[in-house]
């Protein structure tokens, strides 16, 4: 790293020192949390910036530290968050004044890093998919290591948030819709705005000082760089599963949630590149089929050449439970069914609330809005999927031993 450089982090990390040690800005002194953000991306940024606002709205709440690999992505987060800058998630999460994290890397680094991070006693918000398609090892070993810690952990499916699904959970356990038999949700788009559209910053960047690639790529095969590898990730399975791990936990979440987390049995799934090719090697359009040992099946679609939406329904054998994105949550009678139609309306996806939830359970040692429970019910069936697709064949959990087998 240049001399400049180095002063110029050196200059940072000493101005946050002295902003961590100024007294807490939230409510009725309530003690301040730390907050380390590693990965300063699009996604790292904007929830950068939603504790920034939760600190202005009186959350006793700071940024006192960011981590990237990229030099130029840190300098630009150190700057706009007043934050140390730390070149290494190892080093940040060493840092003192940082009691929690947020992970907003690619797939691949999700795990490793909070996995350290609770080991080190740190509590955590990771972004979706808690691990790569590849990686269900870690996703277990992540799994543990948060419950024999004893960590808070949130995944940062957003969608959770609103407690519409904490009342159809209720809806659900009370049986006014009977026995659960039929579950459909979906992601659609128009436009691989998520993949393709990642923005380059800079089309001439070569790995080197201030451009980790061997840290970036993780436990990934090795691949010669390029800027599109580095920058647009999302297009190679590499780094990324497509809309199956990038987009389906958020439907996927939600849903489970109110189901009660299960754990699937058996997992079918297909798709492919049927519109977006170039190149790209995930996915543009993925549809998977879900059996549960409870008795149920769970579809759910999608696909990122068109934008229509599939509604999300849960049906059971005494009633159904509609979601309509703009007014709530509908349960249905069955026919012949003499029960009274109802309407739970709240809807609400905002990261600004996951993140003060987040921040609340910190505090109070409660369970976040999307714990590692129903991380773990969300991210095993997408890591089933798309070892389905990649394989042809069916793929089943054995739940005694905690294993996945095609066939």
């Amino acid at each position: 790293m240049k001399a400049d450089r180095r002063t110029f982090l050196a200059s940072l990390g000493a101005g946050a020192a002295g902003l961590g040690a100024s007294q807490p800005q939230g409510g009725e002194g309530a003690a301040e949390i730390g907050v380390g953000l590693i990965g300063c991306g699009t996604r790292g940024t904007a929830l950068g910036n939603a504790l920034v606002r939760l600190e202005r709205a009186g959350e006793a709440v700071r940024l006192v530290a960011v981590c990237d690999v990229y030099q130029p992505r840190l300098e630009r987060a150190a700057a706009r968050f007043s934050a140390a800058a730390y070149r290494e998630a190892r080093e940040l999460i060493r840092d003192p004044r940082v009691k929690a994290v947020v992970i907003a890397t690619p797939d691949r680094l999700h795990a490793p890093q909070a996995i350290e991070a609770v080991r080190a006693g740190k509590d955590v918000y990771c972004e979706k998919p808690l691990t790569h398609w590849a990686q269900f090892d870690l996703l277990k070993q992540l799994r543990d290591e948060v419950r024999r810690h004893k960590a808070v952990f949130q995944m940062g499916t957003q969608w959770c948030s609103d407690p519409i699904w904490e009342r159809a959970a209720d809806q659900i356990r009370r049986g006014v819709i009977g026995k659960v038999v039929h579950v459909q949700t979906g992601f659609f788009r128009q436009g691989d705005v998520g993949e393709r559209g990642m923005p380059v910053d800079d089309p001439e960047a070569r790995p080197g000082a201030g451009l980790d690639w061997e840290a970036f790529q993780g436990d990934a095969p090795r691949r010669p760089f390029t800027v599109s590898r580095f920058f647009q990730w999302r297009l190679y399975a590499d780094y990324s599963g497509g809309p199956v791990t990038d987009l389906y936990p958020h439907p996927l979440a939600r849903v489970l949630k109110a189901l009660g987390a299960p754990l699937p049995r058996r997992v079918v799934a297909v798709g492919g590149r049927f519109l977006f090719n170039g190149e790209r090697d995930v996915p543009d359009t993925f549809d998977l089929l879900i059996e549960y040992p409870q008795g149920f099946t769970l579809a759910v679609l999608g696909t990122v050449a068109n934008g229509t939406p599939l509604e999300t329904v849960i049906r059971g054998s005494e009633g159904t439970i509609r979601l309509d994105e703009t007014f709530g949550l509908q349960v249905e009678p069955a026919q012949g069914v003499n029960r009274p139609r109802t309407q739970i309306v709240t809807l609400r996806d905002d990261a600004q609330d996951h993140l003060r939830n987040f921040l609340e359970c910190v505090r109070t040692r409660g369970k976040p809005y999307a714990d590692i429970e129903l991380g773990y019910a969300t991210q095993l069936p997408l890591i089933m999927a798309m070892q389905s697709h990649l394989e042809g064949k069916v793929a089943f959990y054995d739940a005694e031993q905690e294993r996945i087998r095609l066939a």
